[in-house]
């Protein structure tokens, strides 16, 4: 009899492990599907709408990379519970199409691990709350110091951020950061 209780203890913490796997993964895709919802309602609305009830974040944009099939949809804030469900606008920069620097940051891992196939050249599509749309192309890409960034929201012109975790397959947080950074080419018509 005690020769079969290890393997059964074994197996049911596998379950258990499994589960809470699968249970992450289940709660990641319907936040997705609750955050597209919200975002088409804002645009519907004009009105902040959260993706559940006692969400402290709702969603401001969302950000396309056509070429390589990658979107995300932008929260409000890169406080660490708005980073887990998604890329974050960071407080004090414009919106996206206005005059300065706007920056989004998510984690490498998940909502900006697409960052690693964005290329020099390729086009950005920001779909604003507003739904307006604006293109950028990408110019540069730089591995920085999380202090030490160099970006100045106030600078002129109209550019794009998107700023993660270095390196990409990396195991624990360290003090370097990917940009991408973009130019803006100029508003999207919204018919498709």
């Amino acid at each position: 009899m005690s020769r079969f209780i290890l393997p059964l203890l074994l197996a049911l913490i596998g379950l258990i492990l499994f589960g809470q796997g699968a249970y992450i993964h289940a709660k990641a895709l319907l936040a997705q599907v609750l955050l597209e919802r919200a975002f088409e309602k804002t645009i519907a609305t004009g009105r902040e709408t959260k993706p559940w009830s006692w969400a402290d974040t709702w969603p401001v944009a969302r950000v396309e990379v056509k070429r390589i099939g990658a979107s995300a949809i932008v929260l409000a804030g890169s406080s660490g519970q708005a980073l887990a469900f998604g890329p974050g606008h960071v407080e004090q920069t414009p919106d996206a199409g206005e005059r300065g620097v706007a920056v989004y940051s998510a984690h490498r891992d998940t909502h900006f691990a697409f960052l690693k196939n964005v290329v020099v050249g390729d086009e950005i599509d920001v779909t604003r709350r507003d739904g307006r749309r604006f293109r950028y192309r990408v110019d540069t890409t730089s591995v920085v110091r999380f202090d030490a960034s160099g970006i100045d929201p106030l600078a002129g012109g109209h550019e794009l951020v998107l700023s993660t975790c270095w390196p990409f397959d990396a195991l624990t947080q360290g003090p370097e950061r990917y940009l991408v950074h973009a130019t803006m080419i100029g508003p999207v018509s919204n018919t498709h």
